[in-house]
């Protein structure tokens, strides 16, 4: 009985460091993106006070953008943003939206996309087989985001971003879009090589 009890224990000391190392795994993962950014953000303008804009056809979804409005308010915070308090006048208007889907899979769901404002188009991940115990289909889905900041006073474009990547689903959770958000800001509103690989730590 003794043995049986020494050896529980045994087991039980060489389990707890594989148990703490899988935790600290699971509480902190990376997102990586690929991001392009445009602009002509004045070299010596500060970050002011901004407030989303939604089109027409987002209007009609409105859930939807709230859950976008509100992935994307975090990065615009770290950027130096401040949001407009109600009854107060913004410097900036911005402009989120999201598409996700495969290359065979069109049209993109989002109308930031299809009715010109972005005016990018990239064909998206691939699907094909492959080779395992059996043949099975391994689904690739592109989800991109994107985020246009614009004069409030005369509808300017000043900075413009996009970020990228692949998963096996074509709904991105809250905290990847947040992420990915963020990856779209990260350098405002400096620019650089396009695309660059972005890469952002969530918990």
């Amino acid at each position: 009985m003794q043995r049986q009890s020494m050896g529980l224990l045994l087991a039980a000391a060489l389990a707890a460091p594989l148990t703490l190392s899988l935790g600290g795994c699971a509480a902190m993962r990376s997102v990586s993106s690929e991001v392009s950014t445009f602009g002509d953000w004045p070299a010596t303008r500060k970050p002011g006070i901004y407030a989303f804009e939604r089109l027409p056809s987002q209007q009609a979804r409105a859930e939807l953008m709230q859950a976008l409005e509100a992935a994307a308010a975090p990065a615009l915070l770290k950027a130096g943003f401040t949001p407009a308090a109600a009854g107060q006048e913004p410097d900036v208007l911005v402009q989120v939206g999201q598409r996700a889907g495969r290359a065979d899979a069109l049209p993109w769901a989002d109308p930031l996309w299809w009715r010109g404002s972005f005016g990018y188009y990239r064909h998206g991940p691939w699907i094909g087989p492959r080779w395992g115990m059996s043949l099975q289909m391994d689904l690739r889905y592109e989800r991109e985001v994107a985020v246009l900041i614009r004069e409030r006073a005369d509808g300017k474009p000043l900075f413009e971003a996009r970020a990228s990547n692949e998963g096996s689903s074509a709904q991105a959770s809250s905290s990847t879009l947040a992420a990915m958000f963020e990856a779209c800001l990260m350098d405002f509103p400096r620019q650089g090589m396009n695309p660059r690989t972005v890469v952002v730590a969530v918990p």
